[in-house]
């Protein structure tokens, strides 16, 4: 079987207590497998459909022959065909599997075992349990099989386990339908939250004024990408809105840094919120008093805050998602997640080694996915293509959505897109250079739960600090 593969069989299964001088079997429940498939033939459109969201599969039957008619089931579930014991008995005796059920007997006893479907939930859950419980004895007995070969390096092997561990966590993961009352309830809650602001901002602010009025602030869930071509000061922008929510808001936060290390960032961070121009100081070979003042009052302010920071390289969607996970624990609170940057990210996955899109659409929906799981907003950078620079006129520079690299996935996970630009950078001459000197631009090309448009920024290079740039106003709104 491959390492990959989730299913496994019950001969796999015992190979492992077969070495203990203890008697061991295999976690299972006929009996409640039984039932629910018996369940399965008195309501099919209601039984089967809740077994189907709620992610059941052939793995959560332990017997051979409820697998099979589990399969039988489920086929003619989506094919609209009727389950009722005589055409299923023909499509068995067809497909010379009757016996593999116990003839006709066997097919008989499923459908008499039980006559409501009032236990089906508790029922579930007890299949779901014994199902978790061959996952990670089939998980643990490959791990050890792997740990006694040591054919594999410590860190790929120790990824290599977690992944399988998430993955046994990741198959539960179904959600449920919600009634109507309940949602009202919930967006009831919001306007109520909404109205107490008295028109303030409802999530967490960025630090930058136009961009939270027309956000709302980042909020729970949300997937921000900001997307820039190389040079345009991305790095530098999100640690703005990451210094923002760790130092001038106190709330505890998580980088991912998977381009810079962590000392460079904190050398960033203290320059720029410090004031102090590196360039000026290297040159001088000396700090001078007032600057010595202003660094060592921002060494201590980061000292005291709860801002986490991984710069681990390459670092695979799964281990992101683990070591989000033991932050969020540890800190009890993470306000905002943000990541440097999503194409130097990978998924381990076979379909991802064969196709760079499909890798960057597994590693955009995975950060949806953890940033609704874990109730935090996560602000990811991605590269541009070259789009801007190959445009002509007064669109030179200018970027769009589609210039995003490599996927269109991107566009359909994220709540927000904001595409970062400086056009002076593709000034045609020093004096347009000098006139647009500082100018930035944060394009909002998508935002589900507002406002499109332009949020005027200046950015101070020697400072690699953005600011609001009040002198005029954007369009778009």
């Amino acid at each position: 079987m491959s390492n990959d593969d989730s299913s496994f069989s019950p001969l796999e299964l015992t190979k492992a207590p077969a070495a203990s001088p203890e008697s061991r079997t295999v976690p299972q429940a006929p009996r409640v497998e039984k039932s629910v498939l018996s369940m399965m033939t008195i309501d099919p459109s209601y039984i089967l459909g809740r077994c189907i969201t709620k992610g059941m599969g052939e793995e959560y039957f332990y017997v051979p022959a409820h697998k099979l008619l589990w399969n039988i089931f489920l086929d003619r579930y989506n094919k609209n065909q009727p389950l009722d014991i005589t055409s299923v008995a023909q499509e068995l005796t067809d497909k010379h599997q009757l016996e593999a059920v116990g003839g006709l007997a066997g097919l008989t006893e499923i459908y008499s075992y039980t006559t409501n479907t009032a236990l089906f939930d508790p029922h579930f859950e007890t299949l779901q349990e014994k199902y978790v419980l061959r996952s990670i004895i089939a998980t643990t007995s490959r791990s050890m099989e792997k740990a006694f070969a040591a054919e594999e390096e410590i860190a790929e092997l120790l990824d290599s386990v977690e992944q399988d561990v998430l993955g046994i966590r990741e198959k539960m993961k179904h959600g449920e339908e919600q009634s109507l009352s309940t949602v009202i309830s919930e967006a009831v809650t919001n306007m109520e939250r909404f109205l107490a602001q008295k028109g303030g901002i409802l999530g967490i602010t960025t630090g930058f004024e136009k961009l939270d009025r027309m956000s709302n602030g980042l909020k729970a869930g949300e997937l921000f990408v900001v997307a820039a071509r190389p040079s345009m000061g991305k790095t530098s922008f999100l640690l703005n809105m990451m210094e923002h929510i760790a130092l001038d808001l106190n709330k505890p936060s998580l980088i991912f840094s998977c381009e810079m290390p962590s000392v460079q960032l904190v050398e960033r961070l203290i320059f720029a919120r410090s004031g102090i121009r590196r360039a000026e100081m290297m040159a001088r070979g000396s700090m001078t008093q007032q600057e010595q003042k202003h660094f060592a009052r921002v060494v201590s302010v980061l000292r005291k805050s709860r801002l986490v920071l991984d710069d681990t390289a390459a670092i695979s969607i799964n281990e992101l998602r683990a070591k989000a996970r033991r932050v969020l624990r540890d800190q009890g609170e993470l306000a905002a997640i943000g990541i440097d940057y999503l194409q130097l990210m990978r998924s381990h996955t076979k379909q991802a080694q064969n196709s760079r899109e499909r890798e960057i659409a597994e590693i955009s929906s995975g950060l949806k996915s953890l940033a609704k799981e874990l109730k935090v907003p996560i602000i990811v950078l991605a590269q541009l293509n070259r789009g801007p620079e190959n445009r002509t006129g007064g669109s030179l520079g200018v970027p769009r959505m589609s210039d995003l690299r490599e996927s269109g996935a991107i566009e359909q996970d994220a709540d927000m897109i904001g595409l970062l630009y400086r056009s002076a950078y593709y000034a045609e001459n020093d004096e347009e250079r000098q006139q647009r000197a500082g100018h930035a631009n944060l394009l909002l090309a998508k935002n589900r739960n507002g406002p499109t448009g332009d949020v005027p920024l200046y950015f101070e290079a020697e400072l690699m600090r953005f600011s609001t740039r009040q002198d005029e106003e954007g369009s778009g709104e």
